[in-house]
């Protein structure tokens, strides 16, 4: 189409690439949105117990100490330690 033609002729000027490159790079980026869609609608659905599994491995202890910027603020309380986390989860 005429219109979309000279929408990407525009936009590849913009950037400074041919309009070949931009055509190729706009491709690029649909074949990965495509894929993604396909990876998560294959992926293993969340269960509790896959859950589960998760928050225990992210609770072990580190056996190094977090990179300079890395640290948790001051007075963070994880949410998995309030009362109405436990009830909720409790529940489940």
């Amino acid at each position: 189409m005429p219109s979309v033609r000279k929408g990407a002729e525009v936009f590849s000027q913009r950037e400074g690439v041919s309009l070949n490159q931009f055509i190729n790079i706009a491709i690029a980026e649909k074949l990965a949105h495509l894929q993604h869609d396909e990876w998560l609608a294959r992926r293993p659905q969340p269960t509790a117990v896959r859950i589960s599994r998760a928050l225990q491995l992210l609770d072990r202890p580190s056996k190094t100490a977090a990179a300079p910027g890395d640290e948790l603020p001051a007075g963070y309380v994880s949410i998995r330690s309030t009362a109405k986390y436990q009830r909720v989860a409790a529940a489940k």
